[in-house]
């Protein structure tokens, strides 16, 4: 009988993995790196000090083809697509009928290119990929790359140790998204990640992954980094983890995803569930997706009750943990509207005793994207 590990995928890094002492754990399908010896917490810091480089290979990429697959993508998502200029790239929500989310994904168009390229969460990818190719039949079609690998190279570095080995990235701002070589290996670059620090996706054939993963890896400024520090990154950057944050229970406006809805789209309401989101967007919803502090040290862990002062569970805590970058512990939730502004206290339920907390703005630690033209 097959055992769990029997049947777990490996990314076109997973012997670099190992070499590097990598503490493999199950995710979403695949033996991936928890951590590194130097621990997440190192990991986490060096990424906002220096550059860190993060597989992101079992994530699901695809071309989407087609005489207009901008129009025929726009019939799931909320996105302006067809306004995608050349070499931009777009955040974009999966919908379902019910204009819940499916999945939070990436749409970039390439210069010179007419089909759409396509980054979806890891854990979603089979069932993205078949509901895009349903749903599109006859005026799309999806084409799977199961043969690329994806890197994330972030930090304040990333831009210097890249441009030594693909100069012309150093030219992308953030969102941009452009061919190139990287090592002398055909790659797609993309000024983007989600550790809200400055960085760069790289997606290369996977023949070519572990050639430049190395030589990114020799670069002093970097340190491999495993999905432990990926996720305190992203939770201190105040981004949604699908499956934790974002899901088919929550919409687009309760998760403080609005920026994601194009503003033609709004006027043309030709998306799923579009009357309803757009109510919702102008007349408000039940609840809404929050920052939360803990005012003492202890964590909230995903799961945790919120409630108000008087003892009423108002929501709960979807992703929580310490911040490394700031030395304390922070959250986010959701909670009823009418406690979600910013400063309002609330009682995090920590084995049912109330430990004090407050909303709090995100990104718990700024973003620093590079969106001004380089000079």
């Amino acid at each position: 009988m097959a055992t769990t590990e029997d049947v777990l995928r490996h990314t076109p890094l997973h012997a670099l993995h190992l070499e590097l002492g990598g503490k493999m754990v199950p995710f979403a399908g695949y033996e991936m790196p928890v951590q590194y010896p130097a621990g997440i917490l190192k990991e986490h810091l060096h990424t906002r000090e220096k550059a860190g480089l993060f597989d992101v290979s079992h994530m699901g990429q695809a071309f989407l083809s087609g005489d207009d697959p901008a129009a025929a993508l726009e019939r799931l998502t909320p996105s302006d697509l067809i306004g995608l200029k050349e070499g931009m790239q777009r955040y974009c929500l999966l919908l379902n009928d019910q204009g819940a989310i499916l999945d939070d994904f990436m749409t970039a168009r390439l210069a010179g290119e007419r089909a759409l390229y396509l980054v979806v969460n890891a854990a979603t990818k089979e069932s993205d990929f078949a509901y895009i190719a349903q749903k599109l039949a006859g005026v799309a079609t999806l084409n799977p790359q199961t043969d690329r690998a994806l890197f994330a190279l972030q930090g304040p570095a990333a831009e210097a140790v890249l441009a030594r080995h693909a100069p012309d990235a150093a030219a992308l701002r953030f969102m941009h998204v452009r061919r190139m070589d990287v090592a002398g290996a055909p790659a797609i670059v993309s000024r983007s990640g989600y550790t809200g620090e400055d960085g760069f996706e790289i997606s290369l054939n996977a023949a070519d992954a572990d050639r430049v993963a190395r030589l990114l890896l020799r670069e002093a400024e970097v340190m491999p980094i495993g999905l432990g520090a990926r996720d305190s990154l992203r939770l201190e950057a105040g981004l949604c983890l699908y499956g934790h944050d974002i899901d088919e229970s929550t919409g687009p406006i309760e998760a403080n995803l609005a920026f994601a809805i194009g503003k033609r789209r709004k006027i043309e309401k030709n998306f799923p569930a579009a009357e309803h989101i757009v109510d919702a967007l102008f007349n408000g919803v039940p609840r809404k997706r929050i920052g939360i502090r803990p005012d003492g040290r202890a964590p909230a862990r995903e799961g945790t009750e919120i409630a108000d002062k008087n003892g009423r569970v108002i929501g709960r805590v979807t992703s929580g943990g310490f911040a490394p970058s700031l030395n304390v512990p922070v959250a986010m939730g959701y909670v009823e509207s009418a406690f979600a502004g910013d400063g309002t206290e609330i009682d995090l339920l920590v084995r049912g005793k109330p430990v004090p907390a407050h909303v709090a703005p995100m990104p718990f630690v700024p973003h620093r994207y590079k969106r001004t033209t380089p000079s």
